[in-house]
């Protein structure tokens, strides 16, 4: 599974109809609205790198008012449930 970040600027005006039309794309699991540099940021989980060529390129891009799209490619999943996991299974010091 290929984990990508993917910032999204908008039009001011399209902020909630392009969140919502990102949300709807097959391999988007979130869209959050942010403070900051951008607008929006899209979490996107697939299987290939070929992928994320349909859902960035294809399909995010080509929104009506999407204006620039910055994408971050996971190597590696940190989080306090894979910490939660691991010390599940024993692999505690």
């Amino acid at each position: 599974m290929l984990t990508a970040i993917v910032l999204v600027d908008t039009d001011a005006s399209r902020i909630p109809e392009v969140a919502k039309e990102i949300a709807e794309i097959k391999g988007v699991s979130e869209v959050y609205s942010v403070t900051g540099e951008v607008d929006l940021i899209a979490m996107v989980r697939v299987r290939e790198h070929d992928d994320l060529a349909d859902v960035i390129a294809d399909r995010v891009s080509k929104i009506e008012g999407v204006l620039r799209t910055q994408t971050y490619i996971a190597f590696r999943t940190y989080s306090q449930h894979d910490l939660e996991q691991a010390f599940a299974l024993g692999l505690e010091d």
